[in-house]
């Protein structure tokens, strides 16, 4: 029984990050300090929105935070245990951000109920202004995405959280004006619940994307079945089995696979295979072995 192995040749060292991506570092410092402005504004001024808006504001650095991490760790070499890098600990924060966002969730939620029983009147002025602060902020932020996000899904992801930041300070704002116009507090912690729900259903995606990537499930973005139909059509192969499809981060993708084709597989037939995965389905680790004839064996040891 003859056959042959490839790994398609690559390294997990990657080059420097371009120029472009200072705006990470940009975009978490600008929000990271107004966070905590917008925090101690909320605390000081008796509002709930603006605490809402402020964790609503956290969650976004985190994704930033994330993403700029998974470009620093993207740069790290390989270590002789650590074979695959660092990336995994991107999938870890993730996981991790999205749990912490929904206890926070829990505390603000339980604050606003209380206060829609007993108002408690916000220092509407200091709302109003925060708050239109933060659509400057927050549009600011999102202008440093504009460029390039027609290409990069993290640069798209960025620039829209960033713009619906804007809008939801922008309602805030709205909302004191409100209170001054109207004198009903309870309008405060009622916009904090609306913020709140914003909040936990994009937490809840990202807490049910960050499971399945920490369990290894294959990236949502990648369709198996067509990796497979993919692979079987291939001159010569008459089998795929032990495909397995999972992130080495929240960016990178891995593939195993074994190939059953008549004669074997050539360097030549192993590059253009993993060429193609990387073109079609941008699976970037790609290990193949070929076999003249399936090997039972390495099946059976799958139980």
């Amino acid at each position: 029984m003859s056959g042959g192995h490839a790994h398609h040749g690559h390294h997990h060292h990657h080059g420097p990050l371009a120029e472009g991506d200072r705006r990470w570092v940009i975009g978490i410092a600008l929000n990271g300090a107004f966070v905590l402005i917008e925090a101690g504004a909320g605390v000081f001024g008796h509002s709930m929105a603006l605490l809402a808006d402020a964790g609503h504001n956290l969650s976004d650095v985190m994704a930033l935070a994330m993403a700029g991490a998974a470009a620093w760790l993207a740069k790290r070499p390989s270590a002789p245990r650590r074979t695959y890098g660092f990336g995994k600990a991107t999938v870890l924060a993730a996981l991790a951000n999205a749990v912490i966002l929904v206890f926070a969730c829990g505390f603000i939620a339980r604050e606003a109920i209380g206060r829609l029983t007993s108002p408690t009147e916000p220092a509407s002025g200091l709302m109003i202004g925060v708050a239109l602060s933060g659509v400057l902020v927050n549009g600011l932020t999102a202008l440093l995405f504009t460029r390039g996000r027609e290409h990069d899904l993290n640069v798209r992801s960025a620039f829209l959280h960033m713009a619906a930041d804007a809008a939801i300070s922008a309602g805030v704002a709205v909302a004191g004006g409100l209170i001054v116009l109207t004198g009903r507090a309870w309008i405060d912690p009622a916009t904090s619940l609306v913020i709140l729900v914003v909040i936990l259903f994009s937490s809840w995606e990202v807490l049910k994307e960050a499971f399945d990537l920490a369990i290894d499930t294959a990236p949502a973005a990648v369709d198996v079945i067509a990796v497979r139909a993919f692979l079987a059509e291939w001159p010569g192969v008459s089998a795929v089995h032990d495909l397995h499809v999972w992130p080495l981060s929240t960016t990178e993708t891995a593939l195993t696979a074994h190939l059953v084709r008549d004669g074997g597989g050539d360097d030549e037939f192993l590059k253009s295979v993993c060429r193609g995965l990387k073109s079609q389905f941008h699976i970037g680790h790609a290990t193949l072995q070929v076999e003249v004839e399936s090997l039972e064996a390495c099946e059976e040891l799958h139980v």
